[in-house]
């Protein structure tokens, strides 16, 4: 094929999906040229699993997207049919938003705004090779020989990479949706010394929503009170479809286990390693095989389409199956079948070999993001895309990178587990992932990130000052808090009576008073009104920080500790062989993560206290330098 000039950018992004989004929109936010290559226009933004958005830890994710000027909140706020908060019974940390997206609007809402971003162009091609000149990534290559030149790359081809769909004894080479693959991309980067892995994940089957006895399922609609994903969202969509859970029974059972030697899965056709947290229906029945039943969420795919989501069947089944499965649970006896599930194998790199900025370690200037870096689920993707987005453009632009840490964003958790821990299996975000998740929650993104995001230049002015503006309204009404006194009086003591509380002996401050668990902010309110009308986000920012302040104080504590351990830097060129008393395992993992700091290092698999003192004696002495020079 003739390779002909095609153009010159400052950053070009490989895919457009939820990461490759992400990473144009804040690459040309961010004054970059920027172009976004993508096999399919019509697939940009596609959710070729579930229609959502969203839940625990994901939808933490999708705030602090938002607090740092990214998309996917403000799409999905205008692209959704339903919207529920989770763990609303539980704590803070917790809490989380979900929401059920339209995803056909979804796409055709992300490609507009794309398609209207200055400094971004958005083309349909299939890149199969890199341009790498002395070990920096300077462009692509397409199928039809346009080579396009710029200073940084960042690939987010999801599950594209050498993408083969399994569906019973059938096996084929595609990307997801039946979409072509993306073989010599693949290819080329085990050339450059690039090592892969191979993943799978799956679908379930969609089904037609005329041929559902909804009569024998059970309602779940959305949230009554208005919801929204973004701090900038001011119209909110009240006619929200509702989704319907039915269960699996012991005849649904029965026909998986009668046909497991027909699962790709037991009868060694997928290779893959799958993702634990989301496992297919016959691996539930195989591994817990104790329980009766199992819980199917049926979940409509938009508000123009009868397709609806089967949620809790994913399978790579052979389709006759999968038709007997659906017809033996409750309300899906007659159903139609319109799409079979299936499983898809797909290349990934091990994120051992980036950098915490997502730049790769073997070639400079190239970044990734996304399921390429081993991940599952479009937040995840989102998160990592933004972060390569930003720090490829502002590498393109000559100013210096952006790292978050595990106590600034799950974002940051997400990254780091990557790049130092790597993973064995497609990851997935949990509450339990994160040490300081009382700081990391739903409600206070905004005041986590905004400043950074306003600092880099992806927030608005008019944006900032609204923030600002919060922020000092949380403070003055603590502080006035702080400065009234409750006292014993007849309504103070009836109102504490009725919330099942102790009656107050003497007066008590209104913050004091806060902090018991059965007192509101409301009730606050009731005894001593502020004298302006507050915004809801504010109280509720001043009940959470009043009510687990002692919480947040000893989490803030541990994070500076950890401070100055990360503030031990660690030199990119430090030879380990050089020094002496490191275990033979650390030796090995240091070598490979080659962590920034005595922090990085110290969460890394295999690298033990003891070498970690021995890593800090030598920083300490001041050899370091010379190790690193020998």
């Amino acid at each position: 094929m003739q390779q002909y000039d095609a153009g010159n950018y400052d950053v070009i992004v490989i895919g457009a999906g939820h990461a490759g989004c992400e990473a144009g929109l804040a690459s040309a936010r961010l004054g970059a040229k920027t172009l976004m290559i993508t096999i399919n226009l019509d697939m940009v933004a596609f959710m070729p699993c579930n229609p959502s958005v969203g839940g625990p830890a994901k939808g933490i994710v999708v705030r602090e997207i938002d607090a740092l000027g990214g998309e996917m909140a403000k799409n999905i706020d205008k692209t959704h049919i339903q919207m529920r908060m989770l763990n609303t019974g539980k704590g803070p940390a917790v809490r989380a938003l979900r929401a059920q997206a339209d995803k056909f609007s979804y796409q055709h809402e992300m490609k507009k705004t794309l398609e209207d971003t200055p400094n971004l162009t958005l083309i349909q091609g299939m890149v199969e090779r890199l341009i790498v000149e002395d070990g920096e990534c300077r462009g692509v290559i397409t199928k039809t020989g346009a080579t396009y030149r710029s200073k940084t790359v960042v690939i987010t081809t999801g599950t594209f990479l050498r993408g083969e769909i399994i569906l019973g004894e059938l096996k084929y080479s595609s990307g997801p949706n039946n979409q072509q693959p993306s073989i010599k991309l693949s290819e080329h980067l085990e050339e450059l010394g690039f090592e892969l892995v191979r993943f799978k994940t799956g679908t379930p089957p969609r089904v037609n929503s005329h041929t559902i006895d909804y009569s024998k399922t059970e309602i779940q609609p959305g949230d009554d009170e208005p919801r929204a994903f973004s701090y900038e969202t001011t119209k909110y969509i009240t006619d929200q479809l509702p989704c319907w859970l039915t269960y699996t029974n012991d005849q649904t059972h029965q026909i998986i286990d009668a046909n497991l030697h027909r699962s790709p899965m037991y009868s060694g056709m997928i290779k893959g390693t799958g993702p634990r947290y989301c496992p297919s229906i016959e691996d539930k029945v195989v591994r817990f095989h104790d329980k009766p039943r199992h819980q199917i969420f049926l979940e409509p795919e938009g508000r123009n389409t009868h397709e609806v989501y089967v949620q809790g069947l994913s399978t790579s089944l052979p389709e006759d199956v999968q038709a007997k499965i659906l017809r033996t649970i409750p309300g899906l006896e007659n159903v139609q079948m319109m799409r079979a599930g299936y499983a898809i194998e797909y290349d990934a790199i091990v994120p051992t070999q980036l950098w915490p900025t997502l730049e790769t370690k073997k070639v400079k200037s190239l970044y990734t993001a996304g399921q390429i870096n081993g991940t599952s689920g479009y937040e995840e993707a989102a998160g990592q895309g933004i972060m390569a987005g930003i720090n490829a453009a502002r590498r393109a632009l000559g100013k210096e990178e952006l790292i978050l840490s595990r106590s600034d964003a799950y974002i940051g958790v997400l990254i780091d587990d990557l790049v130092t821990k790597g993973t064995n299996e497609p990851y997935r975000l949990l509450t339990s992932r994160a040490e300081y998740r009382l700081l990391l929650r739903h409600d206070n993104a905004d005041l986590r990130l905004t400043e950074i995001g306003y600092n880099i230049g992806l927030i608005s002015e008019e944006r900032y000052q609204r923030f600002m503006k919060k922020k000092a309204e949380i403070e003055a009404e603590k502080e006035r808090l702080q400065s009234i006194m409750i006292k014993p009086n007849a309504k103070t003591q009836e109102l504490i009576r009725s919330v099942g509380g102790s009656e107050l002996k003497d007066g008590i401050r209104a913050i004091d008073l806060l902090k018991r668990p059965e007192i509101s902010y409301t009730h606050i309110h009731q005894l001593a009104p502020a004298e302006v009308e507050l915004d809801q986000e504010v109280t509720e920012q001043v009940e959470i920080q009043v009510k687990y302040q002692g919480y947040i104080e000893k989490s803030l504590q541990q994070v500076e500790r950890l401070k100055k351990m990360e503030n031990k830097k660690i030199p990119v060129d430090i030879d380990y062989d050089a020094i002496n008393g490191l275990a033979t395992e650390a030796r090995q993992k240091l070598k490979q993560v080659r962590p920034l700091s005595i922090a990085q290092a110290s969460r890394i698999s295999g690298v033990n206290p003891a070498d970690i003192s021995i890593l800090l004696v030598y920083i300490e002495q001041g050899k370091i330098a010379k190790v690193s020079n020998q």
